[in-house]
């Protein structure tokens, strides 16, 4: 299974975006953007469960990237360079696309019970791995680089659930849905309360991006004050409490 992972992860370093790959299908806006067709759509305080739809998106998407990787893996077999340099394009394109979470509790974000317990050292490479690429290059380099990191990343919370690095994984994977290479603000948001949530004792940020992510982006005051009082009551850094607290009492002000 790690062979088939950097098939798509490794060989694609080879190709140049700018030697003929062409640019996959954007949506007709980023999340949030708030175009016509967008609003007209039915959501999810509609009424509509959308739970049958979100899986079957993704098992489709899961198929889609296991076929093209059995024909890659076939033709290098069989000698075919063209049609295997084709098929590395089309699954790097893939990679490329921009694929939003829809619903997040359906085979997004893992419960909030798991708990790091054990050093497993593949989750360690592939988190080192992850680190690796993550953050790094410029333009569609960069794109691909986040889109690799976060392959790995989400390979150790499929694999290794009990692996003691699964609060650095979540607080890894909320930066990179933050990102301007995704701008999945509901996902990074969720991300950062699992990296805490999982990693008891956790001195990293991640309460407070997660409650400035609700409070500025997603409009969840009161999600958004619940952490800030969290960031009081559980953080010691002198720096991120003045933060917290300046900020609760704004937002207790409107009211």
């Amino acid at each position: 299974m790690m062979r088939f992972l950097l098939v798509s992860l490794l060989s694609g370093l080879t190709l140049s975006l700018s030697e003929g790959l062409a640019q996959p299908n954007k949506p007709l806006s980023e999340p949030g953007g708030g175009t016509a067709a967008e609003e007209k759509l039915p959501s999810a305080a509609s009424g509509f469960s959308d739970v049958a739809l979100v899986e079957r998106c993704i098992n489709a998407r899961k198929e889609y990237e296991n076929s093209l990787k059995a024909l890659y893996e076939h033709y290098v077999k069989v000698g075919d360079k063209q049609r295997a340099a084709w098929a590395e394009r089309e699954l790097m394109a893939y990679h490329l696309a921009w694929k939003p979470s829809y619903n997040l509790d359906v085979k997004d974000v893992p419960p909030p019970t798991l708990e790091a317990r054990v050093n497993v050292k593949e989750a360690n490479d592939l988190y080192r791995l992850a680190m690796e690429y993550k953050g790094k290059g410029l333009g569609d380099d960069y794109i691909l680089n986040m889109r690799r990191a976060e392959l790995l990343l989400r390979e150790i919370l499929e694999k290794y659930p009990s692996s003691d690095k699964i609060g650095d994984v979540a607080y890894q994977l909320g930066d990179i849905y933050e990102s301007r290479a995704y701008k999945q603000y509901d996902r990074a948001a969720k991300y950062f309360e699992r990296s805490f949530e999982w990693a008891k004792g956790s001195r990293t940020d991640a309460r407070l991006r997660a409650a400035i992510l609700y409070d500025r982006h997603l409009n969840e005051r009161s999600k958004a004050m619940e952490l800030y009082r969290s960031v009081i009551d559980h953080d010691t850094d002198p720096n991120r409490i003045r933060q917290a607290e300046k900020r609760l009492a704004e937002l207790n002000g409107r009211k």
